[in-house]
């Protein structure tokens, strides 16, 4: 019979791990984070990962170098019996067998968030939803350093919350970006402030359904308290999903209405409206960044670091000068009149919706495709008709996207990105705009999404050259 919990080692918020064994499932960035950090607190660790030896490569040194014990070649149930706690990367599905068995057996699951947030002495900003969440937590990032409030800016973006423990201490900020993956594998995880940007179906194919999707990510609100806040969008008719898990004082955004309390545009103004009055920060003109999803991002950031105690006037001063994170509508370069954006995250439908709406109407040479997700295409198609001159279909997904998209614009199919990107400069005149927004994932053709935004930039690259940007 396993010990109590109420004696458990691991029932207290820094938990004891010296001389437990702790499982580690999946040794991407996450899990080898997880890895490290489990280690440094004495735990005997065994990390498993279902690629092998060769193809993890300097992986496995990473991970030998820790003192860990490495298990390549896949995670059968029977490597988690005997141990004391199993930890999950993201990317590993939570049905697996071997999270079964542990569970059969009575053994905590956790994520890397929750491994990490367990030994925070600061406090934790977590920011998710489907679309801006990256943007939304850089723009924090930025304003809550600008502030001189330490800590660090990561989690599903770039830097695991287990590798910013290193710029930990207790009167840290850390702005964490939490996709829904990660939500799944929280349990005790408490953020102080929490920001929904917006919700839209994705992640269809791991979460089986809209409600599946929507409950990971209420996890990050149900997880906190009374004196904590959570912002949500009032725009964003799905994110009213959220409200029966709200548990903290709730604030909302908005770039077309007034609120009662939160964020909102007023006379062409971003205005912070909170308990003691409104605050205007600066015009919307002076946001450094495109498009009207922008503005409620910024927004958005704006509102959660305003609570966090930023002064409204470093707000305003991080806004004016943010500059947009690689991969999202970010302007590669313009040759002969036409603008060349890398919109390369957008991986589901609304996304390339939010970015279709940044341009002028039917200007854009629109670049979709890539691995579908079980978007629902025909739902583009009131905005492609509406902003896209032709669409440049790329990857497994074009023939999928093509019969929802029929009829609401030109189709081509071009099979890969650079050649997209020749068509879509040899057909646009100038003042148009060739945009990559696939509404898809990447791994069709690429290993990410940042792959696939480096391969549409050579290509712009090699036409401002005069080269043949290739096949």
């Amino acid at each position: 019979m396993r010990c109590e919990v109420a004696r458990s080692p691991l029932a207290t918020r820094e938990p004891r791990l010296e001389g437990l064994r702790v499982v580690v499932i999946g040794v991407g960035k996450s899990g080898l984070a997880a890895v490290r950090l489990a280690a440094s607190k004495g735990a005997r660790v065994i990390a498993a990962d279902r690629r092998t030896e060769s193809e993890l490569g300097d992986v496995a040194l990473d991970v030998r170098s820790t003192g860990a014990e490495l298990r390549a070649g896949g995670h059968p149930p029977e490597i988690v019996r005997g141990a004391d706690l199993v930890v999950i990367s993201p990317g590993v599905r939570t049905d697996l067998p071997a999270i079964a068995e542990a569970r059969r057996l009575g053994i905590p699951v956790w994520g890397e968030i929750e491994l990490a947030w367990r030994f925070c002495r600061g406090r934790v900003l977590g920011i998710t939803g489907s679309n801006g969440k990256s943007t939304v937590t850089a723009m924090a990032g930025t304003m809550l350093r600008a502030a001189g409030i330490p800590g660090g800016t990561g989690g599903n973006l770039g830097t695991p919350l287990a590798d910013l423990l290193a710029e930990d201490r207790p009167d840290a900020v850390h702005a964490v970006e939490l996709s829904s993956f990660q939500l799944e594998s929280i349990d005790r995880f408490r953020a102080e402030g929490a920001v929904v940007v917006n919700l839209s179906p994705d992640h269809l194919d791991r979460h089986e359904s809209f409600d599946g999707y929507v409950r990971a990510k209420a996890r990050l609100l149900t997880g906190q308290e009374a004196g904590g806040f959570a912002v949500l969008n009032a725009d964003d008719p799905e994110s009213a999903r959220l409200e029966p898990a709200v548990r903290a004082r709730a604030y909302r955004f908005s770039t077309h209405a007034e609120v009662e309390r939160g964020a909102t545009l007023r006379n062409g103004a971003l205005t912070l409206v909170l308990e003691h009055g409104a605050e205007t920060l600066m015009p919307a003109g002076e946001l450094s960044v495109p498009g009207e999803h922008n503005l409620a991002n910024a927004l958005a950031a704006a509102l959660a670091c305003r609570l966090l105690g930023c002064p409204a006037g470093t707000i305003a001063s991080a806004l004016r000068s943010y500059r947009a994170l690689p991969h999202r509508l970010e302007h590669v370069r313009t040759l002969a009149g036409v603008a060349f954006y890398d919109d390369s995250k957008a991986t589901n439908a609304d996304a390339t919706t939010r970015a279709l709406r940044s341009f002028a109407p039917g200007t854009v040479h629109l670049i979709l495709g890539g691995l579908d997700k079980g978007a629902d295409w025909a739902s583009l198609a009131p905005d492609v008709a509406r902003y896209a001159r032709r669409v440049l279909l790329v990857g497994a997904a074009a023939p999928v996207i093509r019969a929802g998209l029929e009829g609401s614009a030109a189709l081509e199919d071009c099979g890969t990105v650079k050649a997209a990107v020749r068509s879509g400069f040899g057909g646009a005149s100038p003042g148009e705009v060739v945009l990559l927004s696939p509404g898809c994932a990447s791994f069709d053709q690429y290993r990410n999404f940042a792959e696939r935004g480096r391969d549409f930039r050579a290509a712009v690259e090699a036409l401002a050259a005069g080269r043949d940007a290739g096949a």
